[in-house]
């Protein structure tokens, strides 16, 4: 039973080191059509949480570096009322993206049904930028690759907070329930 513990144990700390590493080196990015920032936590006022502002402004760098030309903003219903992705648009548009440049997935609730609904959008795109934090970045590639997207690259945004420890930690029973499951 301790070999099996201490077997555990070391796969999940080359786990979490792997997925750390992968989400913090950014990928090298080439030109991808689409930028996909994953949606999270709208105030109850409304306005966005500094971990969603933050990923907005780095699919915003993406898109004025032109390394991609459009920009699809995924998420749910949230407890506070708002839908995540019209959130996301508005303030996108309030930077001066045009919304002709802008999709909206507001059926985006986890990161599976965001890649499978960008595979309905684009059907016929092969490539993807994801935006996303750091420690989330290896199973958003994982499930976009999954859904039939071949070229997936990733990039984090700078935002850092105490929660992502445990966030970090419940990444390692995530890509595993992706890699099993889907």
């Amino acid at each position: 039973m301790k070999k099996i513990v201490l077997l555990f144990c070391v796969v999940f700390l080359v786990h979490e080191i792997v997925i750390i590493s992968d989400g913090l080196i950014d990928d090298e990015v080439e030109k991808a059509k689409v930028a996909v920032i994953f949606g999270s936590k709208v105030n109850e006022d409304g306005s966005l949480s500094e971990r969603l502002k933050a990923r907005l402004d780095r699919g915003l760098v993406l898109l004025r570096d032109s390394l991609v030309t459009e920009i699809y903003v995924s998420g749910g219903l949230g407890k506070e009322g708002f839908y995540e992705g019209t959130v996301m648009s508005d303030y996108l548009v309030s930077k001066g993206v045009l919304k002709k440049f802008i999709k909206i997935d507001n059926e985006g609730i986890n990161t599976r049904s965001t890649a499978l609904n960008f595979k309905k959008e684009y059907p016929f795109d092969s490539s993807a930028i994801v935006v996303s934090q750091y420690f989330h970045v290896t199973r958003c590639k994982l499930a976009f690759m999954q859904v039939g997207v071949k070229y997936v690259k990733g990039v984090h945004c700078n935002f850092f907070e105490s929660r992502d420890i445990y966030a970090a930690f419940r990444e390692f029973f995530g890509f595993y329930k992706y890699l099993f499951y889907y």
